[in-house]
């Protein structure tokens, strides 16, 4: 095991403690740090890998909490959308998904941090168009789950529902996208021993992270993350710029 794929399970475990508290999933957090050690693509499916697992174990411990009818409207066009934008992916030049990726983690995170409270109508129309735009988004960058809270934080749904709902909405949505990325041969065969391991520190992160969630104010916590998420971004997208000017 190299020094970096080291490096990379110790950024996941620590990405789903902090994803889990901070309300929006790892996978915002851990893929701008992975592609520091591994190269975009590569980051972008074992991350994608990495969340299917932790969403499988929210799912275990919510999945008496289910809404049917938020499923349906919002989680059928994410799956849809999210497997259109996982057929991109090898299409488009890793520097423009690099300088994509940090451009919209940049907006969305500045919009979060400008209006902490944003939410959308609770309506048919709101849910499947916040479903499809968050999953074609999921698969085309790799990650999207603070738009997608965003959408399903105007329900006023209950924490337990909240987190059940979305963990399906998301599990379905990496469900799409995974088989796309290795069809296409973006994992390379030696970084399949890390997926047992994603595993392991997915299921060990979440149980970490909803122990520590109580003792820390969330909506303080919520702003110093999207700040670190703004911070990583900027090297994407001045990596992209100067691949453009090149």
């Amino acid at each position: 095991m190299e020094l970096a794929d080291i490096f990379f399970i110790i950024i996941g475990f620590l990405s789903e403690i902090i994803g889990t508290m901070a309300g929006f999933g790892s996978s915002t957090l851990y893929l701008p740090l992975a592609s520091y050690l591994l190269d975009f693509k590569t980051a972008l499916v074992l991350v994608a890998i990495f969340h299917f697992f932790g969403n499988i174990s929210r799912i275990a411990f919510f999945r008496n909490a289910l809404d049917k009818r938020i499923l349906l409207l919002f989680g059928i066009p994410s799956f849809f959308l999210s497997l259109i934008g996982a057929s991109l992916v090898d299409n488009l030049s890793q520097t423009l998904l690099k300088f994509m990726l940090g451009v919209f983690l940049i907006l969305i995170s500045a919009i979060f941090l400008l209006r902490p409270k944003l939410a959308f109508p609770a309506n048919p129309k709101s849910l499947v168009l916040g479903g499809g735009i968050s999953g074609f988004i999921v698969g085309l960058i790799g990650t999207g789950g603070a738009l997608r809270a965003s959408f399903l934080t105007g329900l006023k749904m209950e924490k337990e529902k909240y987190i059940a709902t979305a963990a399906v909405i998301a599990l379905g949505t990496d469900a799409t996208r995974i088989p796309s990325y290795i069809s296409a041969g973006i994992l390379s065969e030696q970084y399949y021993y890390l997926i047992p391991i994603l595993f392991a520190i997915a299921a060990a992160g979440s149980y970490v992270g909803k122990k520590i969630v109580t003792r820390i104010d969330q909506s303080k916590y919520k702003k110093m993350i999207l700040i670190a998420i703004i911070l990583a971004s900027i090297k994407f997208i001045m990596d992209g710029i100067s691949e453009f000017l090149t």
